[in-house]
C-alpha cells in the first residue's frame, strides 16, 4: 500500500513539475470594438526591469502585430501600446519516497523506508501586453503570459507572445 502511495505522490508531482513549466497565455478584448478599424499603433512603455528585455518584448510584439497588417508608428497611432514585465521567486517544497522498507510483512511489502524534502525555488514571471484605443484611452486588448523560469530563455518568450497573439484581432 505504501508503495503504491508512493508511486502516485511521485507521479503527481513530476506531472505537477511538468505542468509549471509550460506558460498559460490568456487573452481578453473590449468586444464591442471595431479592431477593423485599427491599422497603426505607437509605444507608450515597456517596463520589465531590464533594457534587454525591454527591446526583446517590443521586438516581438511588434512582429506580431506587423503580421497582423498593423503599421508602427512613431506618435499618435489609432492604438497604443504598452507591456509589463513581472518576476518573483517561488518556492516549491519537493519530497521524495524511497518506497523500500524493511522487507516482507503480513500484508505485503513494506517497512520504514526514507522520505527527502526539498525546496525549489523557481523564478515565476508574467508578461502583460495591453492595447488602448489611442483617442480614448480605453483599454482594447490585454494578453498575459504566466510562466516559470521568467529569465532562463529568449526564445520562450517569443514563442509565448506569439501565442499570445495567435487569435488577434478578434473577429
Amino acid at each position: 500500500m505504501k508503495q503504491k502511495l508512493s508511486i502516485l505522490l511521485l507521479g503527481i508531482s513530476l506531472f505537477s513539475g511538468a505542468a509549471a513549466l509550460n506558460a498559460q497565455v490568456k487573452t481578453d478584448y473590449d468586444h464591442s470594438a471595431n479592431f477593423a478599424s485599427y491599422k497603426t499603433y505607437s509605444w507608450i512603455k515597456v517596463q520589465s526591469g531590464d533594457s534587454l528585455w525591454d527591446d526583446r518584448i517590443q521586438q516581438d510584439v511588434d512582429t506580431q502585430l506587423a503580421a497582423k497588417g498593423w503599421t508602427k508608428v512613431a506618435s499618435n497611432g489609432d492604438a497604443a501600446v504598452s507591456a509589463f514585465r513581472s518576476t518573483q521567486n517561488q518556492q516549491t517544497l519537493e519530497t521524495f519516497y524511497d518506497g523500500f522498507g524493511g522487507g516482507w510483512r503480513w500484508r505485503g511489502f513494506g517497512g520504514t523506508g526514507l522520505s527527502t524534502t526539498t525546496t525549489e525555488v523557481t523564478k515565476v514571471g508574467s508578461v502583460v501586453v495591453d492595447i488602448f484605443d489611442a483617442h480614448t484611452q480605453k483599454l482594447l486588448w490585454r494578453g498575459q503570459d504566466l510562466s516559470s523560469n521568467a529569465d532562463k530563455n529568449i526564445q520562450k518568450l517569443q514563442k509565448d507572445i506569439d501565442n499570445m497573439f495567435k487569435h488577434f484581432p478578434p473577429k
